[in-house]
């Protein structure tokens, strides 16, 4: 292991990852290989965790490739050297910022969405003019075994090396010196990961997990809001680390939510779920068992079926769960949504403040006062209004938490996000404009978007399209203002047109 890693070391040393143009050609080589053996790939991650290729592409390769090309296009302006500013003392003084790779990285990807997760931060890496080691996870076997196979075809073999196997190599990897770690993960690896780092004082990027809570409030759009919990607490099987872990509401909607997700289930997944191309399977039979755990002693409002042969675990909402309950006091990482009554917003808050700090919060009100309150009164790593997830869309927000969720953004290592290490920048996504549940994102049944994506009357009978990943939603009286806005300045440039002939 250790000559291996001086391998890399030693091309390191010989600079040739330094060039824009060498970082260039190999992430243009990148692309070619997620575009060339696509197939490979999507058959791979489909194995792994019983995707349908169209839902592995639509989670993990689209998001690889949009990542590529934003870096290829930005990565000449942000190695560009950053004058500073200067004072008396050296007013007749050159001052400047120059960006510089940090030398040998590794990279140990994670396991639930093992492509995106490991080549997202190689991006960043090599973007950066750093070597790289990358360890994917041994859990998502094919994808790992794809990527040993494929990465050295395309990328150059000594700068770029991929180590397979299971907790013994990455024991006798992190024994060795490094320049950066990022580790994607449960917090209780993590810790491992940064107790290894300390031995060398090496810097280290914690991606880890937390319970991300779902305020839903009696003022918002309901069958919206359960519509998107759905999709972002069962894609995947619920194996995401920013999916709603619980959903915190007022007594009074507890039933009516039930409702409305179970229905929803059915419209994406079909009647029998089971054997729905779309609905993916628990990664192995530890995490299967753990999660039956969970289950023990719980009122199950909907679902609960298993299926220990396949690793099947049925969507399944609890309800007036206790809140010293089992499945309260870790990350559900799995299909199970425990539904916590609450009497109001401040009882959320301080619910959610007497915990560990969540790595995102999702709040559902159409109340824009309360959304900023619960935002202002709450910590966590980010942060959606009246969506879920949508802030990880979003490559110009950081992506990181605080508390056992390390404030430090995996993004694309060459362009910081601002703030300095005293400060961890919060990533806050508030839409502002109500078009369609949907707002062109993939969903099932089959993850295809126009079918599920027509223009909805906004307002005064106009209608809106929205373009994928582009539309936020807010108030309707919102959409009034902004669609009688438009109609007035339609009006004045016809008055206009009109006068000057």
């Amino acid at each position: 292991m250790e000559g291996r890693v001086q391998r890399v070391r030693d091309a390191f040393a010989s600079g040739r990852s330094r060039p824009l143009r060498f970082r260039l050609q190999q992430l243009e080589a990148l692309r070619r290989m997620v575009q060339e053996r696509e197939k490979d790939l999507l058959e791979a991650i489909a194995a792994d965790l019983c995707k349908s290729e169209l839902n592995a592409y639509s989670h993990e390769v689209i998001t690889v490739l949009g990542e590529l090309d934003l870096v290829l296009e930005n990565l000449p302006e942000w190695v560009t050297v950053k004058p500073a500013k200067k004072n008396l003392l050296t007013m007749l003084d050159e001052a400047y910022v120059q960006p510089e790779p940090l030398g040998v990285v590794l990279i140990i990807g994670a396991w639930n969405y093992p492509f995106v997760l490991t080549i997202q931060p190689l991006i960043g890496a090599i973007a950066a003019g750093n070597a790289v080691i990358i360890k994917p996870s041994e859990l998502s076997e094919k994808t790992a075994k794809i990527l040993a196979e494929l990465l050295p075809q395309y990328l150059d073999q000594d700068l770029y090396a991929v180590i397979n196997g299971g907790v013994k190599e990455t024991t006798e990897l992190l024994k060795q010196r490094f320049d950066h770690i990022l580790y994607t993960g449960s917090t209780a690896v993590g810790k491992i990961v940064m107790e290894a780092a300390a031995k060398h004082l090496t810097p280290v990027t914690l991606e880890l997990g937390g319970k991300s809570p779902c305020y839903v409030d009696t003022d918002c759009d309901l069958d919206t809001a359960c519509r998107r919990i759905t999709w972002g607490k069962y894609m995947n099987c619920g194996q995401t680390c920013i999916a709603p872990d619980y959903i915190l509401c007022e007594p009074s909607l507890q039933n009516q939510i039930v409702q409305k997700i179970k229905e929803t289930v059915k419209e994406f997944y079909g009647e029998n779920i089971k054997e729905s191309p779309d609905y993916e399977r628990i990664i192995n039979l530890r995490h299967f068992k753990r999660l039956l755990n969970l289950l023990e002693g719980q009122k199950i409002a909907f679902g609960g079926e298993t299926d220990e042969a396949t690793r099947y675990i049925a969507p399944t909402i609890l309800t007036d769960v206790d809140p010293g309950a089992r499945v309260m006091q870790e990350e559900i990482f799995g299909p199970i949504l425990p539904i916590v009554p609450v009497k109001n917003a401040d009882e959320a808050m301080k619910f959610i403040n007497g915990r560990e700090k969540p790595l995102a919060f999702y709040i559902f009100s159409h109340n824009d006062k309360l959304v900023r309150r619960m935002i202002d009164g709450t910590s966590s790593g980010g942060v959606t209004a009246n969506d879920v997830i949508m802030h990880f869309t979003l490559s110009s927000l950081p992506f990181g938490g605080v508390g056992e969720c390390p404030c430090r953004s995996w993004r694309r290592l060459p362009k910081p996000h601002g703030g300095s290490d005293r400060l961890c920048g919060r990533a806050v996504c508030r839409p502002v404009l109500d078009c369609s549940p949907e707002r062109g994102l993939p969903w099932p049944p089959r993850w295809e978007v126009p079918s599920r994506h027509p223009a909805r009357p906004c307002g005064q009978g106009a209608t809106l399209s929205c373009h994928p990943l582009a539309c936020f939603v807010a108030p309707s009286t919102v959409c009034n203002w902004f669609c009688s806005f438009i109609g007035l300045l339609l009006g004045y440039y016809l008055v206009i047109v009109l006068f000057l002939e």
